[in-house]
């Protein structure tokens, strides 16, 4: 484990020799690793999983990427942490450890809260992040309904305490938040006519006797921010437009790929080991793996699932002359376009 700071030193060296990384932009996220076991212990925790696997405990990782989804540093946490606490130790660690001055990180809207906010600004970090616009104020509610321009492409930005909320409107997200808006309007009704102690709806309250109703105040306030996505950003409009704020969270689903690639194509989960040493080593060979498919996949613009897929396909064959016991060795030729590939990478 003592080899952990070293390997992302690195990393980092190979980050900026490669892709050019200048600690400028950072984007961060978490996931959750399960383990086959049901026995909780200090690192091993139940929690909230983000691969529906709740009754097994598990371990929180955080992990940083560069603006081409390139992975350059991680952290690990018991498995019940709360995301939104990670965020502010993690990049504070990264920060003193190497020496920067300059940084912005993006992440999701989980990460933000007034505490989140003030720690950031305090500690001159730079930040973009996701705004759950069903939690604003009604005030500031009233503000957006008013100002947004509800067509394509179009955006606003209002200072808040949580820094500027920058909040664009797509016509594809609208679509897609009526139907989910619809559904769930519909589940509240069945609800309300069907009483279930189980089961639970967004659209729905008491109404004092033990009984629910619909909560149309809920339902119009929702409706009216039907295709509305908000942003936070402390960074000024001269600094960074609302284009570029809003593209920038877009490019969040780079994260999402190298968590896809390591649960899946790499089999990070489920964890096998119990005592906490061999736990987190398996997590940081883990990290250097995905290092190694993301720099094969940004060389070679191919999915590191098809680039091992090609390589399988070249065997070698072995012949033995049972007569003379001499035995031969067929090595196949390397086909051009995987050569090509092959030399990007290690270029």
């Amino acid at each position: 484990l003592e080899l952990k700071d070293k390997a992302e030193k690195i990393v980092l060296g190979f980050a900026k020799k490669h892709y050019q990384f200048s600690y400028d932009l950072l984007f961060y996220d978490v996931t959750t690793v399960d383990f086959e076991a049901f026995k909780e212990d200090e690192l091993r925790k139940n929690g909230f999983s983000k691969d529906n696997k709740s009754q097994q405990p598990q371990v929180l990782v955080a992990l940083m990427v560069t603006k081409e989804g390139f992975p350059i540093a991680y952290e690990v946490f018991s498995g019940n942490t709360f995301e939104g606490h990670t965020i502010i130790p993690v990049v504070q660690k990264f920060i003193r450890k190497n020496k920067v001055k300059d940084f912005t990180v993006v992440a999701d809207a989980a990460m933000i809260s007034s505490e989140n906010v003030e720690a950031l600004i305090q500690n001159k970090i730079h930040y973009i992040v996701g705004a759950r616009l069903g939690n604003i104020s009604q005030e500031l509610f009233e503000t957006i309904d008013k100002t947004v321009v509800r067509e394509d492409g179009k955006s606003i930005r209002i200072p808040t305490p949580n820094g500027f909320l920058v909040c664009s409107y797509s016509s594809l997200r609208y679509r897609k938040d009526k139907y989910e808006m619809e559904k769930q309007i519909l589940k509240a009704k069945q609800l309300v006519d069907n009483p279930s102690k189980s089961r639970k709806a967004k659209f729905t309250k008491s109404n004092g006797n033990n009984t629910l109703e619909i909560n149309q105040r809920l339902i119009d306030k929702t409706q009216k921010l039907l295709g509305i996505k908000g942003y936070y950003t402390d960074l000024d409009e001269t600094v960074a437009n609302n284009e570029t704020i809003i593209d920038r969270y877009h490019e969040l689903y780079r994260i999402e790929q190298n968590f896809r690639i390591a649960k899946s194509d790499l089999q990070t989960r489920p964890i096998f080991h119990f005592k906490e040493e061999p736990i987190k080593l398996h997590l940081l060979i883990c990290f250097l793996s995905l290092v190694s498919a993301k720099h094969i996949e940004l060389s070679s613009g191919s999915s590191i699932k098809k680039f091992i897929h090609e390589c399988k396909k070249i065997t070698s064959g072995r012949l033995l002359d049972k007569i003379t016991n001499e035995e031969l060795i067929l090595k196949p030729e390397i086909p051009n376009h995987l050569s090509q590939v092959i030399s990007k990478i290690f270029c």
